[in-house]
């Protein structure tokens, strides 16, 4: 089911030769690109009308209105399973604790004496959240997008998730978001949420409509068109990052349990039939044994073959076999997996050397899923090799550092020379000149 790629014997290659051999999923958001073209001007030119004709088109909902009324939500989270609440009670207090330790405050640098130079932090104003709503549900993503927003100060946050199908004759909630979407929204204090989806919500982000005022920010994982449209408006807009398909990578010894790796392996796999699922070991026997356990856990659950399946058959899916522990994070760093997981003996000390990953887990007892809920860790992360150079989402991602220049005028007289003489030799004369123009039109003596 899942292919091998054997990396034994031969020195492994450098930089983007090494990155080359290793499985990845086809993601063109440049194709898909032009396909949300669109969709966004649609919005762009007719707001609401053309949200609303999207619904249709795409979720198969004949709305009225796309702001979700707050009745709704109270109403969702009146009727939540009380063990799924007490579930995402429990998640936002762990993602608290985590986020709100990642808050910043100003400092202040003397740079001379009278020269001093200031960082302030300052949240963005609004900001867009997008929880996904096709092939699953994520009210866990509300929890990460929200939980890091609110602590970084962010006064206004909205948030936007696809309008789901009536699944009974006059059912109250068709036309609405998934009903646990709503419930997160109204344990977090989210009260502005949108039945929109795809591009067309980031559009609405993005431009703003009758019901929702334009965002500075858009964050939150979704389809190919949720990132082809984050693309799209990048500039006008911040984004966290381009979310392409989800992936796990395990770096394992012989002292793995065939068990543990196999399913966390399918643990990712079920998300979607691109996701990526990655072992990378030394060990034929731990290879051979996590293959042999995948047939029967694979037997005992479900979206077997609509997901799984296709994604541990993929292009994007391998066993990588390498000589040793030491090549096996040289891959890994290559490979810059949104999840890494480290299962080899001594793994704390393994874990501190590796250089790219979204997020690492240490050992047997911190699996993905629990990053994915409950580790107060946020789950948001760079996927497609970009966290050789992007952060997962965090507090940082929604504050905005501002120098504050404070010089007094000996401070400038002391550095005037200095400035005149850069901007002389970089042809900007008047930039001398704003300088020369405070003391006389002469440059200060030193």
């Amino acid at each position: 089911m899942i292919s091998r790629i054997d990396l034994r014997g031969d020195a492994l290659p450098e930089g983007a030769a090494l990155r080359d051999l290793l499985p990845r999923a086809e993601f063109d958001v440049e194709a898909a690109l032009e396909k949300v073209r669109p969709i966004c001007e649609a919005v762009h030119h007719r707001g609401t009308s053309a949200l609303i004709d999207y619904a249709e088109k795409f979720d198969g909902v004949k709305l009225e209105r796309v702001r979700v009324p707050a009745a709704a939500l109270a109403d969702a989270l009146e009727q939540l399973d009380p063990e799924v609440r007490a579930a995402l009670e429990e998640s936002i207090r762990r993602a608290r604790i985590v986020h709100r330790a990642q808050r910043r405050d100003a400092h202040t640098t003397q740079v001379v004496p009278g020269g001093t130079v200031t960082e302030k932090w300052v949240p963005v104003e609004r900001v867009g959240l997008y929880a996904p709503g096709g092939r699953s549900v994520y009210p866990s993503s509300v929890i990460m997008n929200a939980v890091p927003a609110q602590e970084a100060g962010v006064e206004s946050i909205a948030l936007a998730s696809p309008p789901q199908k009536p699944r009974f004759e006059g059912d109250a909630a068709g036309g609405l978001p998934h009903p646990t979407i709503l419930a997160a929204c109204a344990l977090l204090g989210v009260d502005e949420v949108y039945a929109a989806g795809g591009a067309q919500a980031v559009a609405m982000f993005a431009y703003g409509t009758e019901e929702c005022a334009p965002a500075n920010m858009v964050t939150g994982p979704g389809n190919i068109w949720v990132a082809a449209a984050k693309r799209y408006f990048t500039g006008r807009i911040g984004i966290d990052t381009e979310a392409g398909p989800t992936e796990i990578a395990i770096l394992a010894d012989e002292s793995a349990d065939p068990v543990h790796v196999a399913a966390d392996l399918i643990s990712q796999a079920e998300h979607d039939p691109m996701a990526a699922a990655v072992l990378v070991t030394d060990s034929t026997e731990l290879a051979d044994a996590v293959e042999k356990e995948l047939e029967p856990q694979i037997a005992a659950t479900k979206h077997v073959e609509d997901r799984i399946v296709p994604a541990l058959s993929g292009r994007q899916s391998a066993i990588v076999l390498v000589d040793g522990v030491e090549e096996g994070l040289r891959v890994v760093n290559a490979y810059g997996a949104e999840h890494l997981e480290i299962q080899t003996a001594d793994a704390a000390a393994v874990a501190a050397r590796v250089r790219n990953a979204g997020a690492i887990f240490v050992g047997p007892w911190a699996p993905v899923s629990l990053g994915d809920y409950c580790a107060g860790s946020n789950h948001v992360l760079p996927t497609g090799g970009c966290a050789c150079h992007s952060s997962g989402l965090s507090v940082q991602s929604f504050l905005r550092g501002i120098h504050i220049v404070d010089y007094t005028r000996d401070a400038l007289a002391e550095v005037t020379h200095h400035v005149v003489t850069l901007a002389e030799a970089e042809d900007l004369p008047a930039h001398g000149a704003a300088m020369k123009a405070r003391f006389g039109w002469k440059v200060p003596k030193e």
